[in-house]
């Protein structure tokens, strides 16, 4: 049986398509702009996405004007410093506020989403301050330190924890398994699906990073990917194709990671506690 198309699914679809363009369109350019070569004009009108000039060349020049193994070495170092922290700092909240019961937890959580509202800019001075008073500035780890917790995690892990049957808690509490015992035995292991979602954004948010590295480093053997990057335009060096080319680099690595593990970012998502 066919199905109807309506003025609402016609509507629908229009807005789909729009959003689609609007997001697309960038990434099509820098793609279309990785590819020319220098017979290419750039500034062409009306512009044109394909090449008339096909070249690969714009990829390994990048690698020769930059040394991106290791900024690619250096944003890994972070990324795991950071997934590692979310998850840890992350399931410990989350069981807390989610299970056990103590004065203030409502304010807690709270607070919790109340620190989502605040952007992140308004705040950066603060953090730069207090990495400075701990001697991490110009250093890997004090990009990666306030990076190790994050709002939006906790209540992740709060909304898995709480789906979690309270039967399951209340015999192993019964059986005499204290609350550290309940949290790593029992608990932990049936929020594996938000520990892989928490850890793919963890990567995600790190490779991109560009603001926070930019204010804690000086030292360009420290910089990250993307804050290496910018070294492809500057004042007397300026080219379009190899901005483009090292863009596409930077960005291989999240889409390899999305497209391998997008099914636990949904699961994550959608799931919280016992699987089936």
């Amino acid at each position: 049986m066919n199905k109807r198309l309506t003025p609402g699914k016609v509507a629908k679809f229009l807005v789909l398509l729009l959003m689609f363009f609007f997001l697309a369109c960038p990434l099509i350019w820098q793609l279309s702009l990785a590819f020319k070569g220098p017979k290419d004009d750039l500034y062409a009108i009306p512009p044109y996405v394909w090449p008339h000039d096909f070249t690969l060349q714009n990829f390994p020049a990048v690698f020769k004007r930059l040394p991106l193994w290791s900024y690619a070495a250096n944003t890994l170092f972070v990324a795991a410093i950071n997934i590692v922290g979310q998850i840890a700092t992350g399931t410990m909240a989350g069981y807390a506020l989610a299970l056990l019961k103590f004065k203030g937890r409502k304010l807690v959580v709270g607070f919790l989403f109340l620190s989502m509202l605040i952007p992140g800019e308004t705040i950066l001075v603060t953090q730069f301050l207090i990495i400075r008073a701990l001697g991490l500035q110009n250093s890997l780890l004090g990009v990666a330190l306030p990076g190790i917790a994050g709002a939006m995690n906790i209540l992740l892990f709060i909304n898995a924890f709480r789906a979690i049957p309270r039967d399951l808690i209340e015999a192993a509490e019964v059986d005499g398994a204290s609350n550290w015992q309940r949290f790593y035995m029992i608990c932990a292991p049936q929020v594996k699906g938000t520990m892989a979602l928490v850890a793919i954004f963890s990567f995600i948010g790190s490779w991109n990073d560009f603001l926070w590295p930019l204010v804690v480093l000086s030292d360009d053997t420290h910089y990250t990917l993307t804050l290496g990057m910018s070294r492809l335009q500057g004042t007397f060096v300026n080219d379009p194709r190899l901005v483009a080319a090292g863009t596409v680099i930077a960005l291989v690595p999240v889409l390899l990671v999305f497209f391998v593990c997008q099914r636990y970012i949904f699961q994550g998502l959608e799931v919280g506690g016992i699987k089936e």
